[in-house]
């Protein structure tokens, strides 16, 4: 395998900056004539060019991405450092995992487990270390620019995917964790579907997800018929991408509403017991204690009921100071599920339709700082990736001996976001028109990066 260059500067393609031929000039002048602008012209060339590159076949139907907000600590999770000094490997011992001679934090001992069901890329990189940034760059594969914000994985998947069956074709849960998991520069209707709630909370249930008193199914056809009375009359004399938008959340809503099957899918009723305990489920009481478990389990049955992309946020991970006080809860709580949920998704035969992606804005520094934590560190950070066309049962990259560079194979979020759209079938370098009528790639510059894959 050859290695990289750790990405710090931008490389243009220097394809953008070649001079157009005559020949070109006079192409764009006959379509003027034919009152198409620059845009126009522009968009037909688009979907020209899309129609010679068909993407590949998807070996992911859907995806689950977990976002850990606040950064999480890689060397105290994936990627221990045993024999680095003490400032820098911190009070954590490694332990062992089902690939030889890979180890782990102790905190992960349940996903030690499963390791051989996984990627694990100990090399992750990019220089945004703001968490806005950050999380930018790693939800949609760009760095952050002033002028444009771009479309995250959800959103993009929702764009060229669809829905599928009634299901939404992006769901967060339980909240969208952050501004930049939105459409961008999309529009609205590829934003996400929240659940507005917690579904491990007692009586949790989806916000606007039931009719509302008073209203049989009867009263509810008459409503949705009298909205599309209305609705044609003004998209017969008004032509709005707002108009259109809003059609687009009423058809959403009606389609939730009316699906039982689509209800089911927001609720944990009827998961036995032994599926919450291999979540990590445990009760307190009269209640369930708030944890990863319940969110991943619910990310499991909306993409079985047909959810195309879901994004789980969970924790608290920006740890600037008492770090191992801040993660010592989370981060147990957080490895039950995870294994819990590649052995349901294994077990039901839905892990090789489903990519799971494990990620965060970036990692932490090296050394542990004077207040006892670890600040941001996105030079060198660790992810995993299991199931969906990825290969099982490897470690992807390295980082040095101390956890502060990449050291073989850095992974740039340009190439990481290629190789997930890849595994979904879309291809990442189609353009998507953005306002003023401007292509944009989905990603800019990114290549497959086929050691990853199956």
């Amino acid at each position: 395998m050859t290695t990289k260059p750790v990405p710090g500067t931008w490389h243009a393609d220097p394809s953008h900056f070649q001079r157009p031929t005559r020949r070109e000039f006079l192409y764009a002048g006959w379509f003027g004539g034919l009152g198409l602008s620059l845009g126009g012209m522009l968009r037909l060339q688009n979907a020209a060019a899309a129609d010679t590159r068909r993407a590949a076949a998807p070996k992911a139907k859907s995806v689950i991405q977990i976002y850990l907000n606040g950064g999480f600590a890689h060397m105290d999770s994936f990627d221990p450092k045993p024999d680095a000094p003490v400032e820098y490997r911190g009070i954590l011992d490694a332990i062992d995992t089902a690939l030889p001679g890979v180890h782990f934090s102790q905190h992960m001992q349940h996903t030690a487990q499963v390791a051989d069901k996984l990627t694990v890329v100990r090399s992750m990189t990019h220089t945004e270390v703001d968490h806005s940034r950050g999380q930018h760059s790693m939800f949609t594969g760009y760095r952050p620019s002033p002028a444009l914000t771009y479309p995250s994985l959800g959103s993009v998947v929702a764009h060229e995917l669809g829905p599928r069956q009634a299901m939404p074709p992006y769901v967060c849960v339980p909240t969208q964790g952050s501004e930049f998991l939105g459409s961008g520069y999309l529009s609205n209707t590829y934003g996400p579907f929240a659940l507005g709630g917690d579904p491990s909370r007692p009586n949790f249930t989806v916000r606007d997800l039931g009719m509302a008193p008073g209203v049989d199914e009867a009263r509810f056809e008459r409503r949705k018929s009298w909205k599309e009375l209305v609705g044609y009359h003004f998209q017969k004399h008004e032509r709005d991408d707002a108009l259109t938008t809003m059609d687009s959340f009423y058809q959403r809503a009606y389609d939730l509403l009316s699906s039982e099957q689509a209800r089911n899918a927001f609720t944990l009723n009827g998961e036995t017991e032994a599926t919450k305990e291999l979540y990590g489920m445990k009760a307190w009481g009269p209640v369930l204690r708030p944890s990863a478990g319940a969110r991943f389990l619910m990310a499991r049955r909306l993409v079985e009921a047909g959810v195309r992309c879901v994004t789980v946020t969970y924790g608290a991970w920006d740890t600037h100071s008492y770090h191992y006080r801040g993660i010592g809860t989370q981060m147990p709580d957080f490895d039950k599920a995870f294994a819990g949920l590649i052995r349901d998704l294994d077990d039901r035969g839905l892990l090789e339709s489903t990519l799971v992606v494990v990620n965060s804005e970036f990692g932490r520094t090296p050394k542990i700082n004077a207040g006892g934590g670890r600040d941001h560190w996105p030079r060198v950070f660790s992810i995993v990736l299991a199931g969906g066309g990825m290969k099982r049962g490897q470690v992807y990259g390295s980082s040095d001996g101390l956890a502060a560079e990449p050291a073989t194979n850095p992974l740039s979020v340009e190439d990481y976001a290629t190789t997930i759209y890849h595994l979904l079938g879309i291809d990442a370098r189609k353009s998507l028109m953005t306002p003023g009528d401007r292509p944009q790639p989905i990603v800019m510059g990114g290549e497959v990066v086929r050691d990853l894959l199956a």
